[in-house]
């Protein structure tokens, strides 16, 4: 502390500078209503853990661990259910809370958490049956998966999938913060940014994935596949103009059946790729898009000696 504590010039700490510093600033933000004041906020290592029991009762073996009898697997996903309910509704009822108030203009029933939390563990099976054909598509699409099993612990898409799923379904039932947090662990994980208000169908396969970004209102249907560093995104207005209805609520690409964009694609807006359309590596895409088409950039050129000789020569002049 030797650095830290010795008085400035005005006989003040650098420690109760900042602090002072720092308190005009909270104060500021909270004139502005930046912030809602709250007693605690979702959690992100409780949010973590909150994953990893489902997880663990999605895959019991796979990704729970469970090695005993099969017999005993129903035991085994209940009491991580058992566990779940608890961690989960601690982090639902801090969102809710965050809601809450004259600020945000909103109330809860005092039951609302575990409400929550019941309606999203009844969806549990739709979740299991989505991550099950997204990994039966890596499967697949990749000559190179020696086992679903390889994929379900290892892919990068897979494991992002797995993320979006879960997170979808609580981003519908009201609680997009706890949604987000883990949309951003799987972020953190593999390099894919899914928001979890996109909708995603079943059979989706992300190869490779690092960069994928996918927006909050894409729509995107059965059996499409991504490579990396694919954008899905949205538009920003033109100068100082504020979007419009469609521009805030409808603002991404809708992606029909069947369509494969190759890795450092962009398609922005709310413009549709119609079925089985194929869009070729690093494309800037802005308008529809019919179903079957190919959209691609010129191929590169290759020079003989000659040709490729005097290229050389120009760029040597500059």
């Amino acid at each position: 502390m030797s650095g830290v504590a010795p008085a400035g010039p005005t006989g003040t700490s650098v420690i109760d500078s900042a602090v002072a510093a720092l308190r005009v600033v909270r104060e500021q933000a909270r004139q502005r209503a930046v912030h809602q004041p709250v007693g605690a906020f979702p959690s992100r290592r409780h949010v973590a853990a909150a994953l990893d029991l489902i997880a663990a009762a999605l895959f019991p073996r796979r990704l729970g661990g469970f090695l005993g009898d099969p017999r005993g697997e129903d035991a085994f996903v209940a009491a991580k259910f058992i566990a779940l309910a608890t961690e989960l509704e601690r982090e639902v009822a801090a969102e809710l809370a965050y809601w809450e108030g004259e600020a945000r203009g909103t109330t809860f029933d005092p039951d609302q958490a575990s409400h929550v939390v019941r309606l999203f563990m009844a969806t549990l099976g739709e979740i299991r049956a989505l991550i099950d054909s997204d990994v039966a598509a890596a499967f697949l699409g990749d000559p190179a998966a020696r086992s679903e099993d390889e994929i379900l612990l290892c892919y990068p898409g897979a494991i992002a999938s797995l993320h979006h799923r879960v997170a979808h379904q609580l981003f519908q039932l009201g609680v997009p913060i706890v949604a987000r947090i883990i949309s951003e662990l799987a972020n953190e994980r593999t390099g894919i940014d899914i928001h979890p208000g996109a909708t995603i169908g079943p059979s989706f396969f992300i190869d490779h994935g690092t960069g994928v970004v996918i927006g909050e209102t894409a729509i995107i249907g059965a059996r499409v596949r991504l490579y990396q560093h694919v954008t899905l995104g949205a538009r920003t207005p033109a100068g100082d103009a504020a979007p419009g209805v469609r521009g805030r609520l409808a603002r991404h690409p809708i992606v029909e059946d069947d369509v494969v964009i190759y890795a450092g694609s962009t398609i922005l807006g709310r413009v549709t790729i119609g079925r089985g359309a194929t869009i070729g590596g690093n494309v800037w895409l802005l308008s529809d898009v019919p179903a079957g088409s190919i959209v691609s950039q010129p191929e590169a050129r290759v020079l003989g000696r000659i040709a490729a000789d005097a290229v050389r020569e120009r760029l040597a002049e500059r």
